[in-house]
């Protein structure tokens, strides 16, 4: 070990060689800590993957096409969902990228250096990587972006992420509509994002922060090229892999390969996504015609229909993603915590799994951190009971019940049958749900507005990433407008231990404080899957719906 090398490493070391952390934490855990794979591996006495696309062995050339909707993307800054950053990044790309085992690696990055504190960390650029238009990749174009998507009014879920240890909150001195006082967000230092040299970017924190490496890869925080000011469609210059010839919102995105590529592949000369629209059917017709070579997203139902097929392969994932329905507890009919905890106790999570999913998902806990989060605290179970939900409903000042609306929309079909599934769980305590299905493209416009929403939520390989994206005061992506000021204080507390167990301590208070007054009712975890031509190469599943097409290619034989 070098210099270099985080203190922290070597008891990690000697966790693995006792057999208290597995040899997939000790990779996880000690990459995120700035230790190359290579050595990581090494350090684990387990040969380093080879990837399934390996240059020499992988067909060149061609077309492929895969079924995905085509959203509109107003700044890719901004991007809210894994189809807008999917058609995003094939152009424009992270400093980092965390893979299909949640082990996050450098990517426009070299390396990354962290401090025994966490509250530094020293990001190197590769010195290879140039814009598609020519010039070499710098340390103005990455603060350029990392201060852009920190600045307000832009308006990035990456100030939820980055707030408490590169963003803090203040007062403007101003005052709301019910005299509040107006917050706003801004670098909590004029040195927070440092220039070392034209390579070389640091981040001063105001806390420790263990997760930064994966903030780096959250859908949003491309690396865009300063000049063109978060504009994004045909021609956009990027660091990636291929050149956005053409992007109709509804329709397409198509796509060229470009010859001086800093990375491995593309093998396919051109590539496109093709929106089949909302009908789950059109993704299976499709399939079955070949007009498409595969799905982004592919359903239980679905699946079951296409797995049948001579040319398909199937693919699953474990994963995080979820659905929540979600309250804002400033309406009248959720305000009491109550009966939002009445809520949780409706529904019957068992039946849920095997009515939407087929089976194809684990129950829940309405606090939003997975089992399969490092940081997870397994807190008492409880099912579902009508009786108590009843009582609640009543102590709350509703003996009869109440009718609501909850808003979701029709794509993919298991968030629309989830939907009815918790409405007919509902009625059974005397609440009546109508359901307002909306075209997507309508839906995202009010989603957040929407008093009662029903929103699937995608995966992340920690819980202190969606809790800070979803839950945190003032977070753009605070679809429930939750606000507790003793979640947040415990949540940045969360963020700075590095050690899971010790993490999970702070979780559990995390998640109590969910279970008892949080915003959202969350019926299971979904196994993820979707389905491709066996003519594809080099695919493999990602948890969180991201295509990367510069590694596939297609076999014309």
């Amino acid at each position: 070990m070098d210099k270099t090398t985080h203190p922290y490493i070597p008891t990690l070391l000697g966790q693995l060689n006792e057999g208290s952390i597995s040899r997939r934490d000790f990779l996880r855990k000690s990459t995120l800590l700035g230790l190359s794979a290579s050595a990581a591996y090494a350090m684990a006495g387990i040969a380093e993957p080879i990837g399934a696309a390996r240059a020499a062995a992988m067909p060149k050339g061609g077309n492929l096409r895969i079924g995905m909707r085509c959203m509109e993307i107003k700044d890719p800054h901004l991007a809210d969902f894994a189809e807008k950053s999917n058609v995003i990044r094939q152009v424009c790309e992270y400093l980092t990228i965390t893979d299909r085992n949640n082990i996050t690696h450098p990517y426009l990055l070299e390396k990354w250096e962290v401090s025994d504190d966490l509250k530094s960390w020293t990001l190197h650029l590769r010195k290879d990587v140039k814009w598609r238009k020519g010039r070499p990749l710098t340390a103005d174009d990455v603060i350029w972006n990392l201060k852009r998507v920190c600045d307000p009014k832009i308006g990035s879920s990456m100030l939820g992420l980055f707030t408490g240890y590169l963003v803090e909150e203040y007062e403007t001195g101003e005052k709301d509509d019910k005299g509040n006082p107006k917050k706003s967000s801004r670098l909590w230092s004029d040195k927070a994002i440092e220039k070392v040299d034209d390579h070389t970017v640091r981040l001063n924190t105001s806390s420790p922060q263990i997760a930064v490496a994966e903030h780096l890869f959250h859908y949003p925080m491309f690396i865009l090229d300063p000049e063109e000011k978060g504009a994004f469609g045909a021609g956009a210059n990027g660091t990636g892999p291929f050149e956005i010839v053409e992007y109709t919102v509804g329709k397409a995105a198509k796509y060229k390969a470009r010859s001086d590529y800093w990375g491995d592949g593309p093998y396919l000369d051109t590539f496109e996504f093709v929106d089949l629209g909302d009908n789950p059917s059109a993704g299976i017709a499709a399939m079955a015609s070949k007009q498409v070579d595969g799905l982004s997203e592919a359903d239980a139902v679905q699946i079951n229909s296409m797995k049948a097929f001579p040319h398909v392969a199937v693919y699953t994932v474990e994963t995080t993603q979820t659905i929540v329905a979600r309250m804002h507890p400033e309406v009248e009919q959720f305000k009491d915590k109550r009966v939002r905890q009445a809520m949780r106790h409706a529904i019957d999570r068992d039946k849920i799994i095997q009515t939407v999913l087929l089976g194809a998902g684990t129950p829940a806990e309405d606090h939003h951190v997975a089992p399969s989060h490092p940081e997870y605290a397994a807190l008492p179970k409880y099912g579902r009971d009508i009786d108590k939900a009843k009582k609640l409903l009543a102590d709350a000042g509703f003996p009869d019940g109440f009718e609501y609306d909850m808003v979701t929309r029709p794509d993919p079909i298991w968030e629309l049958n989830t939907a009815q599934a918790l409405a007919e769980q509902f009625k059974d305590v005397g609440i009546k749900i109508n359901i307002k299905s909306l075209p997507s493209a309508q839906y995202w416009e009010v989603w957040t507005a929407a008093p009662f929403s029903l929103t699937a939520w995608g995966h992340r390989p920690l819980a202190i990433m969606t809790l800070g994206l979803a839950y945190r005061s003032n977070a753009a992506w605070n679809e429930s407008h939750f606000s507790n000021a003793e979640f947040d204080k415990l949540l940045t507390q969360a963020e700075g231990i590095l050690d899971p167990k010790e993490r999970s301590k702070v979780m559990a208070k995390i998640e109590a404080i969910m279970q008892d007054e949080g915003p959202i009712v969350q019926p299971f975890w979904r196994v993820f899957s979707t389905v491709m031509d066996k003519k594809v190469k080099g695919f493999e599943l990602h948890p969180s719906q991201y295509i990367f097409a510069h590694s596939y290619a297609v076999a014309t034989a």
